[in-house]
């Protein structure tokens, strides 16, 4: 009796947190979704999930490593301010000196967002570099650089040098092979991305012009023990892409960085100082064979956040807020037009309702599906699982669905208006959705794009949350979607529809593990009144 009473005071004490969940519109319980996704992979988080200290040992990945006043810091991109401060906090007095390149303004900027557990303490040992304005490299990263060049060269075998790593890395640590300047080797991959070059064959040419990247810093600091860290903004996570590759051994040849220069019709128009250093010098796997062993077994990589991360964290929150998450793929990319049309296809073969004397909708509308795959980056039999889970879905009466997926996205730029790629994706979604989804009344699907740094383009938002009454509204308010499509004006659409209310504004969050897509599908009308 005593048990079945304290059963029925836990029963009381929990349900006012359960008609909560309830009570919450699709809307709100994406955005919870979202910002659980978010703080999933904050860098405080994702460094104390990885990095321990027990007395005199420093824990790494399940890797341990002795601790002696050994240990020397360096990190370059967008999200190490808040790893290196975290970092710094767990090994303490260890630490003996660092260097960390981060964006011009970051430190200001997180001070106003109210981010100052990101800072680092006064009398910290390590030393902040700011540079690469705009994302590009200058003088000031390649300051930044040099330090943590002479920092890693000066190390002996008893030494660990830890590598904080992020989004935007590549662009605060130009280090590029004398004589060749900063500006001559971003004139160079400029001028292949123009030519169509692939991002593996951009950063194989970089590479080849660097001295840190493409494993460069892990030579540097040889004989030390190098530990990195590295919060990855690449799909697939490839460590030899993510700030390309300053830990990660490379075998690039010369001879593939001049078939990539002749294929696109440079090799005959190069800097002096490019055709120097690429016919003397090779490029760095070179150096790297004739100074280290081929398993650079002094070297632990860990990728320590993600964006599969964060979609594992938004599925535990979504089941937690009464929905059943199921992820499609942390790699969707592609034309956001391809992208928006494969959620608007998603949503019909999930919601549609079955109609007596017409045939069955779903196969159709899963060979479509399956078609747009290859465009958008999402693999065959991940789209098989997900539409097969849905469909099952539909049979078991299930309750509402909470498809999460993650990747980034691109847009055709065709005008000069306010917006970001999540924002136009929110925007095309929402048009596909107001195709027959969501009406009589009944609740229709919700779709949710945003940024996890908390910026979408050069705007305020990171995203924004949609649904299949949006072209309705829009034109309630006398405003022609297609207008503003054209001109990729998105944040000034979302700005003033609703007086704003479907942006979302997380405001800056300090990491980067690219865009969360949350689509929450409820079950067709034919099997909502069993729940």
């Amino acid at each position: 009796m005593a048990r079945l009473l304290s059963l029925s005071r836990c029963l009381r004490v929990r349900q006012p947190l359960w008609l909560a969940v309830r009570s919450m519109s699709l809307d709100q319980r994406a955005r919870e979704v979202f910002a659980a996704a978010v703080e999933a992979v904050q860098p405080d988080r994702v460094v104390r999930r990885c990095l321990e200290r027990h007395g005199e040992q420093l824990q790494v990945c399940g890797q341990s490593f002795k601790l002696s006043h050994n240990i020397h810091l360096v990190g370059f991109g967008k999200a190490v301010l808040g790893m290196a401060a975290e970092a710094e906090r767990i090994v303490g007095d260890h630490l003996v000196k660092g260097v960390i390149s981060v964006p011009h303004g970051i430190q200001e900027t997180l001070k106003q967002h109210g981010k100052e557990q990101m800072l680092l303490p006064n009398g910290s040992q390590i030393t902040v570099m700011e540079g690469a304005k705009h994302n590009l490299p200058d003088t000031d990263a390649q300051r930044a650089a040099e330090s943590i060049r002479q920092l890693a060269s000066a190390l002996t075998d008893s030494d660990l040098l830890l590598v904080l790593i992020s989004g935007g890395g590549s662009a605060l640590l130009p280090a590029p092979m004398p004589p060749i300047s900063v500006q001559e080797k971003q004139d160079v991959t400029r001028r292949l991305a123009a030519a169509g070059a692939t991002i593996q064959e951009l950063n194989t040419v970089r590479r080849s012009l660097s001295l840190l990247k493409g494993g460069g810093l892990a030579a540097c600091a040889r004989p030390a023990q190098v530990v990195a860290l590295i919060l990855s903004d690449v799909i697939g996570d490839p460590l030899d892409l993510i700030a390309s590759g300053p830990t990660v051994q490379c075998e690039t040849w010369p001879e593939q960085v001049w078939a990539i220069l002749e294929h696109y019709g440079l090799s005959s128009s190069l800097p002096a100082s490019v055709t120097e250093v690429l016919k003397q010098a090779g490029c760095q796997a070179d150096r790297l064979s004739a100074t280290g062993s081929a398993e650079e077994s002094h070297v632990l990589n860990a990728v320590i956040g993600s964006n599969g991360i964060a979609l594992e964290r938004a599925g535990r929150r979504a089941r937690e807020l009464g929905l059943r998450p199921l992820v499609l793929s942390p790699g969707v990319c592609g034309d956001v037009r391809s992208v928006a049309r494969l959620y608007g296809l998603l949503a019909r073969f999930a919601c549609a309702a079955a109609v007596p004397g017409q045939p069955d909708p779903l196969p159709a509308l899963a060979d479509q599906v399956l078609q747009l795959g290859p465009e958008v980056g999402v693999e065959s039999w991940d789209l098989m699982r997900t539409l097969k889970v849905l469909e099952e879905g539909r049979d078991e009466s299930w309750g509402a669905t909470c498809l999460l997926a993650g990747g980034e996205p691109t847009v055709q730029l065709t005008g000069k208006g306010r917006g970001g790629r999540n924002q136009e994706l929110a925007l095309r979604v929402g048009l596909e959705l107001g195709e027959g989804l969501g009406a009589n009344g009944d609740q229709g699907p919700v779709f949710l794009s945003g940024g996890t740094d908390g910026q979408d383009g050069p705007t305020e938002a990171a995203g924004a949350v949609t649904d299949g009454t949006l072209a309705a509204e829009a034109h309630g308010q006398g405003m022609q979607t297609d207008n503003f499509l054209a001109n990729n004006d998105s944040f000034t659409f979302f700005s003033r529809l609703s007086q704003g209310k479907r942006l979302l504004m997380p405001g800056l969050t300090g990491t980067n593990v690219m865009d969360v897509h949350v689509m929450l599908l409820p079950p067709p009308p034919t099997h909502r009144k069993a729940h």
